[in-house]
């Protein structure tokens, strides 16, 4: 059989489509984006026509898009480029909230600055499902509080987090920031009030394939996306950022993006990012909407969840002492995050790896650390259950024929591992 790629969390392959549509981007129209000739102009077109494809997904304005190299740089864009903008108003110590199960790229950020003496930051806990609670969002609040970053869908376990709810409790607490002693609001002087304000940022990285993503609806001020998790190239990504949002620039060196992130435009990119947004824009003109969720039904989304379910279901006929790992109920359709206790994770990656078999013990970003993942830890999954998780992450060209070899190769693998474990139950 040909080789199963069941780790669609860590990165995509690029659609058709998508490259059909960077391809003149990299051999005719390679102009500079923002040279004034005719092959600038072409390419500049081409970062037009995506923006507005950007401009779509999230119901904003055209301007309201920035374009990064990815999300690292985005999240680093919003953390450090807020921050910057609070200190340069007034100089202070301000407070950032985030999770404990945030991606690297956000965490670290918050670390660094803590670090440096120049923010401090409250890391909300989640329960044993790995879900946030608004109210222990809002109790965190304090008066020096500017940002809260909460991720959309956690990259491990797939758990989809209450932005919407999160976005609407912020609105209320700004509302009451921006109220005068006599009970009226400042909304004229935005000079002024901006600087009262409480912003909302979600990685939204995971999110995009499954989710709503219109920023009114979420009620969100800044979103992050990247290009190769939705079937779009690497090293492309964007940064949604709501119009009087105050952010500066963490870097120098050009004038593009609205001088807020200078560099050479990567038209190809930016244009397969745009193409694979096309998709999904118009997969979800056609999906059925489900007010009382986050998630989107579409063809694709319902096809991958049927296969996930049949991985979980075959998996726990076959195997004794497995666990699933966060909640199956609010969690994207492709994530599918098992423990199999009393087998070491890695050995089943690389033995499976062995049968052709791609898979994951935690986020791609985190391979190669011996410490057991952050995300399964603050679940308060003990630290051996952790080491013997295994993600597995679903995408639209896996197969029923690819699944049902995974049921049969799995058992013995697990089994053997298990045989060979110093620990016995």
């Amino acid at each position: 059989m040909s080789k199963i790629y069941l780790d669609h969390s860590a990165t995509t392959s690029v659609d058709p489509y998508v490259f059909q549509k960077m391809k003149p981007y990299l051999e005719t129209d390679f102009g500079n984006a923002s040279s004034s000739h005719g092959f600038g102009q072409n390419a500049i077109k081409g970062v037009d026509w995506s923006r507005e494809e950007l401009a779509k997904l999230f119901g904003c304005q055209f301007k309201e898009i920035i374009f990064t190299s990815g999300a690292t740089e985005s999240n680093n864009l919003v953390i450090q480029g807020i921050v910057k903008a609070f200190n340069e108003n007034k100089k202070q110590k301000y407070h950032i909230i985030t999770s404990k199960i945030e991606h690297p790229a956000v965490i670290e950020v918050c670390q660094e600055l803590e670090k440096q003496g120049i923010v401090e930051v409250t890391y909300i806990k989640v329960n044993e499902k790995g879900l946030i609670n608004v109210n222990e969002v809002k109790k965190a609040i304090k008066d020096n509080t500017i940002l809260i970053s909460i991720m959309y869908v956690n990259n491990e376990i797939g758990t989809i987090q209450p932005i919407r709810e999160i976005g609407k409790m912020i609105e209320k607490v700004n509302k009451n920031r921006l109220k005068s002693e006599d009970g009226r609001s400042h909304q004229k002087n935005k000079s002024v009030d901006i600087y009262k304000k409480l912003f909302f940022h979600t990685d939204a990285v995971q999110a995009v394939n499954y989710c709503k993503m219109k920023a009114a609806y979420l009620h969100a001020d800044l979103i992050t996306i990247s290009g190769h998790k939705i079937y779009g190239p690497k090293g492309i990504g964007a940064l949604y950022v709501r119009e009087n949002t105050p952010i500066k620039s963490i870097q120098f060196g050009g004038h593009q993006e609205y001088n807020i992130r200078p560099g050479t435009y990567n038209v190809p990119g930016i244009v397969g990012l745009g193409a694979a947004i096309e998709i999904i824009n118009k997969e979800n003109k056609k999906a059925s909407d489900d007010s009382t969720t986050l998630l989107i039904k579409t063809i694709t989304s319902e096809k991958i969840q049927k296969l996930r379910n049949k991985l979980i279901k075959g998996l726990q006929n076959k195997i004794a002492d497995i666990e699933i790992n966060g909640d199956l109920d609010n969690r994207v359709p492709a994530n599918a995050n098992i423990s199999f206790n009393n087998a070491e994770g890695e050995s089943i990656l690389l033995m499976l790896d062995l049968e052709g078999i791609a898979v994951s013990t935690g986020s791609a970003c985190a391979s190669g650390s011996l410490e057991p993942s952050h995300v399964l830890r603050a679940l308060n999954i003990p630290a051996e259950k952790c080491h013997a998780s295994i993600r597995f992450t679903l995408g639209k060209n896996n197969t029923d024929k690819e699944i049902d070899h995974l049921i049969k190769i799995l058992p013995p693998i697990v089994e053997r591992l298990r045989t060979m474990s110093p620990i016995k139950k």
